[in-house]
This record gives C-alpha cells, sequence and structure tokens, in this order.
C-alpha cells in the first residue's frame, strides 16, 4: 500500500502509538489580518541606531504578514527574516516558473522562492548584515567576555583552585565517535525514505478535507520514519542486542517518546521557530495544526525544543542522551537484564 492510500483511520492508530504528551499551556505565535504590502511601494529605509519602538500593527515590507521588528534593515515578519538568512548562508539560486512576475502575499511567499527572494532584495534587506554561524558564535564569545570583564571582583584571599576535569579514556572517547556516527548513519538513511512520504498539499484552503488529510498522512509517515531511526540507532548501542528480544522491546515502547522529543529538538531552529525532518523539510506550529493536530500538543514540544535549543549541546551529547534515555527507560524487570549487558560490553 503506498503512502498516499493510508487512510485516516489507520493514521490515527499509528500516531496514537507514537505521539503521547502531558498538556502545557502556550499561545500560538500571532499572525496577522493585515493586507501584504504592495511590490510598487518604495522599501524602508532606516538610519543607523536603535531600531524604532513597535507599535505592534506594523506589517513585513515583503509579504504583508505582521512584522517582528527590523531585520537586515528591513521591517520584517520572522519567516521573511529566516527566509533572507537562508537563502545568504546557502548562496541559493531559485527560479520563478511565471518569469519573474510573482505578485508576493502570505501565500505566494510558499510558492515562488525567487519572487520572494527578489523581493527581500527591493525592500531593501542587505546581505551584508547576514552574519555566518562563526561570526555569530565569535560575537557571542566576545560578549560574553566583555561582560566577565566588567563583572570582575577583586577578593583579598584567592578562591580555591578549581578541581581537576575528569579525562575521558581512549575506551570512552572511541565509543562516544561510534555513537555519533551511528546517529548520523541512521539520519543520513532515513533521508531515501522522503519520496515514500505523501507529499504536502499546496491547497490555500486550510479547511480542504483531502488536503486535511494529506496533511495527516504526511506528519504521520514522518513519525514512523523517526521512529524506525529510534530502532536502528538502538540496535547499534553496545549490550542492546544482548538483551532478549522482549527487552529490547520494552525498552524501545517506553523510550520512543522520550527520544523522538529529543531528535525533534535537535533539528528546531530558533530563528524560523520550525523543527526540520528528513534534512530539508521544516514545519511550524502553523503547519502542526494544519495537519489536524492539537495546540495543547504542538506547544509543549515547540517549547521543550525551544529550552533544548538554548543549552547549545552538541551531536555528542545528543547521542549520549539518547543511549541513556533508551537504558534507563525500562520497567524494573528488565533492568538486571541491562545492567548484565553493559557490564558484558565493557569488557569486551
Amino acid at each position: 500500500m503506498g503512502p498516499t492510500q493510508l487512510t485516516t483511520q489507520d493514521h490515527g492508530k499509528r500516531v496514537a502509538s507514537v505521539f503521547e504528551m502531558e498538556e502545557e499551556g502556550l499561545s500560538l505565535f500571532p499572525g496577522s489580518d493585515n493586507p501584504p504590502e504592495h511590490a510598487e511601494n518604495p522599501p524602508l529605509k532606516r538610519k543607523k541606531g536603535p531600531a524604532p519602538k513597535m507599535l505592534g500593527n506594523e506589517v513585513c515590507s515583503v509579504c504583508g504578514d505582521k512584522a517582528s521588528g527590523f531585520h537586515y534593515n528591513v521591517l520584517s515578519c520572522e519567516g521573511c527574516k529566516g527566509f533572507f538568512r537562508r537563502s545568504v548562508i546557502k548562496g541559493a539560486q531559485y527560479v520563478c516558473k511565471n518569469g519573474g512576475k510573482c505578485e508576493m502575499d502570505m501565500y505566494m511567499r510558499r510558492k515562488c522562492q525567487e519572487c520572494r527572494l527578489r523581493k527581500c532584495q527591493e525592500a531593501g534587506m542587505r546581505e551584508q548584515y547576514v552574519l555566518s554561524e562563526e561570526q555569530i558564535r565569535l560575537k557571542k564569545l566576545k560578549k560574553q567576555e566583555d561582560d566577565q570583564a566588567r563583572t570582575v571582583v577583586v577578593r583579598p584571599n584567592p578562591p580555591h583552585p578549581p578541581s581537576p576535569s575528569h579525562k575521558l579514556t581512549p575506551e570512552q572517547l572511541s565509543m562516544i565517535e561510534k555513537l555519533v556516527a551511528a546517529q548520523q548513519q541512521c539520519n543520513q538513511r532515513s533521508f531515501t525514505d522522503r519520496l515514500k512520504v505523501t507529499p504536502w498539499p499546496q491547497v490555500p484552503d486550510p479547511n480542504n478535507r483531502e488536503a486535511r488529510q494529506q496533511r495527516f498522512a504526511h506528519f504521520t509517515e514522518l513519525a514512523i520514519i523517526s521512529v524506525q531511526e529510534i530502532v536502528d540507532f538502538a540496535k547499534q548501542l553496545p549490550g542492546f542486542l544482548e538483551l532478549t528480544r522482549e527487552d529490547q522491546i520494552a525498552l524501545l515502547k517506553t523510550s520512543t517518546i522520550e527520544v523522538m522529543l529529543l531528535e525533534t529538538s535537535r533539528r528546531y531552529n530558533p530563528e524560523i521557530e520550525s523543527i526540520t525532518f528528513l534534512k530539508d523539510l521544516s514545519y511550524n506550529r502553523d503547519d502542526f495544526a494544519k495537519a489536524g493536530l492539537q495546540f495543547e500538543f504542538i506547544n509543549p514540544i515547540f517549547e521543550f525544543s525551544k529550552g533544548m535549543n538554548e543549552l547549545q549541546l552538541n551531536d555528542a551529547e545528543y547521542a549520549l542522551l539518547i543511549a541513556i534515555n533508551i537504558f534507563s527507560a525500562g520497567p524494573p524487570d528488565v533492568s538486571t537484564d541491562v545492567n548484565e549487558a553493559g557490564q558484558s560490553s565493557d569488557t569486551k
């Protein structure tokens, strides 16, 4: 059975087995009912200095959505800010199917990237204002050094010397490298499944029944691929395959939701407040809602992802967290077997 033939009932059963979360209260990032700004309006020019105070009713100079502030010299929304940054960083080259004559608005911005990028430039966005990841890192580092320099306090007595940090053994470093490589390998394998996923419908009507079913199928199949990634990664953990099949299943059942949340937070982009699956498929809260998911389920996912992103964990730390989660999530009747398997792998 192909992806497009799956019924809503089938997807409901699969999603129920993958997604379960406690409720939290967070509001959706508000949109705007203001009409889009026409292309003939002159670009907004701003003098150097602090950004003027927002009144709350400003619209994006590119697409007409609600503006969030001045980004790269232009009053724009978060979506166009992120799109312009990604385009500059990647050196993207887009092609318009309409000969470069698309009138940009909140609907067309998703349809034509060439015209959207041109409108960003015409509105006054400047490529030289876009910082690379390295420039951002250096800027944050310099700010931290400046803050530390301003808060130095002269003490009469020197503080106690810091305790020596624990150094990892060559065996531990080797294991961490293997976990990171296994995680990346599992991610790469799932990219080949992208063509099997039901396409995201390009229908402007959010209440179209067929389009909602296709979006629901799309998200369900992404969840299934994510679960398969977790299973593949677990099989490469030291000691996991030495457990009985029943214990393996028990560990995966109890850890899958938590691990999926960790994987989701690893793919969260704070600049556009979106989560990316299969390398370059990004979805914001509104996209989740269009697929039929409720905000009491959506908001905790994004809030958790945002909090984890602020910790700035690297791939090794995420791989270790996921591995620990898988082995520590089992019920009491498998804990002894897990410990024995771990000890067995350590002696090899």
